[in-house]
């Protein structure tokens, strides 16, 4: 038997320590929970990505009373960036969440469903996108999703 052992690099950053761009990502992100119908679970979250072109696009969670018909904030984010500019890539994506309280303490990731579009993203694009998740505690970076999915399953693993 080997072991094979995963090492990953997730930053942990505080607000003042992001780029002027991604700070502006994570505020829209903040901004882009105001947009969510949670009103099952009450958790609101919102995404923002940038693109290519420095434009950026949000995204909110959609619930529905039949819950598998909800969507994330990241991939309502991501579906409606691909159905508007197909031809430009993501660079970045930063996520925020909310509870009745307000905007929570730990930084939130995106779910495996998530994970798996995003690497998609990546695939499609030929390049990773840094992913930053906002919590009041400060902000998780990870350069590609790969480091939050490393064992993926892409096209390439069906050949």
């Amino acid at each position: 038997m080997e072991n094979i052992h995963i090492n990953i690099c997730v930053e942990h950053l505080q607000l003042n320590e992001l780029s002027e761009e991604e700070l502006h990502l994570v505020e829209m992100a903040i901004k882009a929970t105001d947009n969510s119908n949670a009103k099952y679970s009450n958790f609101r979250v919102g995404a923002a990505l940038l693109l290519a072109d420095g434009s950026v696009v949000i995204g909110a969670n959609q619930e529905n009373a039949v819950f598998p018909l909800g969507l994330c904030a990241e991939r309502t984010a991501i579906f409606a960036a691909q159905a508007q500019r197909p031809e430009m890539a993501i660079t970045k994506l930063a996520v925020a969440a909310r509870n009745e309280e307000g905007i929570v303490k730990h930084p939130v990731p995106p779910c495996g469903s998530c994970r798996q579009v995003i690497l998609e993203m990546e695939e499609r694009y030929h390049q990773p996108i840094r992913i930053l998740f906002y919590g009041t505690d400060g902000v998780y970076a990870v350069n590609t999703v790969r480091d939050l999915l490393p064992l993926c399953f892409i096209d390439e693993s069906m050949r």
